[in-house]
């Protein structure tokens, strides 16, 4: 894989910007993704994720890392009843997005950043009909 730096009409900067973008989603599509989701987990991770609550439920432990977070320490970040958040919890768990690990009298919550990041690769696998695809400027900040 090549990296290849181009300036645009707006400025080397941005032209930087675009080409590192660029590439970077290239390198992320070649290294994260090895066919390891199929179609029944995508569409049960999909359906988790289309719920409001489940997906800021799913963001808040993404945002956390690999550290995870309690069910309590969840509930008050995002206003949210425990019983609530129990269930949602439970969907985000069973579609394989979530993980749960007892820590003595505490239940640690974590994203599980492999099934998202196949989830991701499964969704962009073959974008482009497998050529690097270009960003949209829209997409990038103008700092």
């Amino acid at each position: 894989m090549v990296l290849t730096i181009c300036a645009t009409p707006q400025g080397t900067l941005r032209g930087i910007r675009r080409s590192i973008s660029t590439f970077l989603y290239a390198l992320i599509q070649q290294t994260l993704y090895h066919g390891n989701m199929n179609e029944a987990q995508t569409v049960s991770a999909l359906s988790a994720l289309a719920h409001t609550q489940r997906l800021r439920v799913f963001r808040a432990l993404v945002i956390a890392g690999l550290e995870g977070l309690t069910p309590s320490v969840l509930a008050e970040q995002l206003a949210v009843a425990r019983n609530t958040l129990s269930f949602h919890l439970k969907e985000l768990t069973h579609a394989g997005l979530v993980t749960v690990e007892q820590q003595g009298r505490n239940l640690i919550y974590r994203a599980d950043f492999a099934q998202m990041n196949g989830l991701l690769g499964y969704l962009t696998e073959h974008c482009c009909q497998g050529g690097v695809c270009e960003v949209s400027e829209s997409s990038h900040c103008d700092c």
